[in-house]
């Protein structure tokens, strides 16, 4: 192992050898992996792994650790006693003296699993799974899941805590506190993985936990290429995930969770609740127990008032019965939650359910098809009145999904800067609302951890 200077920052060279699930992988995985053309995924490999190596970064621009880094690279190799990965002008941050820092070794051998199985389980052409049927798709979900080993028949306890990045110190502190109740209940926590809510209620957790002596606790982190150069993976998290699209992330969330908490964020946020409560509003959905708590602290109100009415004035007031808004009270919220937690275990037996992947849960094929987020797929959302609760989240949820994409993923970025901010049509009122609920997030700091933010978005009536 030895120290470089060529690059902006401290690097390291170095040589690791992967223990347990990533042990050997085939010639046609290293091969992908290493493969640098239009198809290969050896780019995308470079930088899901830099984000790993920055984790705990502050920055929110999917770009900034490649310019901090521009000669990083990683190289999987296949030898005869295993796998060995070959880092090359690392982040110095990623290591004390000398060794790789050990839970980041671990997700980044979490980076190159996924990866690896990816390439080969869900390319096109490959025979193992049909992704253009609905159950082929929710099968190709827990073949990752399941890859990753993250999936054990225990008693239901796992709470996903969804919420912005970006969010001011009283509320980092609130995501804390309900963390902390939730882990004095047994309770384990899975989020996106990245700052902020998401690593907020995994940091109380682990002071509960030490103090009833909970040994084998789970702080999951699900996570898609395109997201986790801008959130990278935060110091707690101890299984990382990564779907290779944002529908497949956030099926993986509501198949592994027995309920959802969500914090105040901004319009990934809102992209999740509208996913979720898209699915819950279906008819095949309606008997199904699945807590979901919308929290914050005192000073968060608003924002989930704002949220609320653009909730009811989309998907009508039969939406308000699948979700609970909780305001300051940390303990209220978890007992709710174990509360609920109790009764899809009852569901789960009484329906003879899997404890660990919501086999019951039907999700349309609306809801599992990637979104390409182009000006003119934005530009062709049906936003309008009249039609059905749950077929009118789904094109608000790519709504959001376009945003998500135009401020923090690298293709929404390209698009934005080559052909100006994106469109969004749609009956008056709904896009007053809509546009309202946007401003609110951009004025609160909801879109940008630092630095100004230019709308990528215009909202027209």
């Amino acid at each position: 192992m030895n120290d470089s200077t060529t690059s902006i920052l401290p690097t390291v060279d170095a040589h690791i050898y992967p223990r347990g699930g990533l042990d050997i992988l085939s010639r046609d995985e290293v091969a992908r992996l290493r493969d640098a053309s239009a198809g290969g995924m050896h780019d995308l490999l470079r930088r899901c792994a830099l984000a790993v190596l920055t984790s705990g970064s502050a920055s929110d621009d999917p770009r900034a650790a490649a310019e901090l880094y521009p000669d990083f690279d990683i190289q999987v190799l296949q030898q005869d006693r295993g796998v060995r990965i070959d880092l090359v002008k690392a982040p110095a941050m990623a290591f004390v003296d000398g060794e790789i820092i050990r839970g980041v070794a671990e997700l980044l051998f979490a980076v190159v699993r996924d990866l690896a199985y990816t390439a080969i389980e869900l390319r096109e052409n490959s025979g193992s799974r049909d992704l253009t049927t609905s159950e082929g798709i929710t099968d190709a979900v827990f073949g990752l899941l399941r890859n990753a080993r993250i999936l054990h028949p225990i008693d239901p306890n796992l709470v996903v805590c969804w919420g912005g990045h970006s969010i001011n110190r009283d509320e980092y502190l609130y995501t804390k506190q309900v963390g902390y109740e939730l882990g004095l209940r047994g309770l384990d926590i899975c989020t996106g993985c990245g700052p902020g809510a998401m690593k907020g209620p995994m940091k109380g957790a682990t002071i509960a936990h030490a103090k009833q002596r909970h040994r084998r606790m789970r702080y999951i982190g699900i996570t898609e290429p395109g997201i986790i150069a801008a959130e990278s993976p935060n110091p707690i998290v101890n299984h990382l995930v990564i779907m290779p699209d944002i529908e497949k992330r956030l099926e993986a969330f509501v198949r592994m969770g027995h309920g959802i908490i969500v914090f105040p964020g901004g319009v990934g946020t809102a992209e999740e609740i509208l996913y979720l409560l898209g699915i819950l509003l279906r008819e095949e959905n309606a008997s199904l127990p699945f807590p979901l708590i919308l929290t914050g602290p005192a000073a968060s109100a608003p924002y989930f008032e704002q949220i609320d009415r653009f909730l009811r004035l989309t998907l009508g007031e039969v939406a308000t019965s699948r979700y609970e808004i909780i305001v300051n009270d940390p303990e209220k919220v978890s007992k709710r939650m174990a509360t609920g937690i109790r009764k899809v275990r009852e569901y789960r037996i009484a329906e003879k359910d899997s404890f660990f992947f919501n086999w019951s849960l039907e999700i349309p094929l609306a809801f599992q098809q990637p979104f390409i987020p182009t000006h003119e797929a934005m530009a062709a959302l049906d936003l309008h009145h009249g039609r059905k609760p749950h077929e009118l989240a789904a094109d608000l949820r790519r709504a959001f999904s376009g945003i998500v994409a135009g401020n923090v993923k690298e293709d929404g970025l390209r698009r934005i800067e080559e052909f100006g901010p994106f469109k969004i049509h749609g009956d008056t009122d709904m896009m007053q609302s809509l546009d309202a609920l946007l401003r609110a997030f951009v004025e609160q700091r909801r879109m940008k951890i630092s630095g100004s933010y230019r709308p990528c978005y215009e909202v027209i009536a």
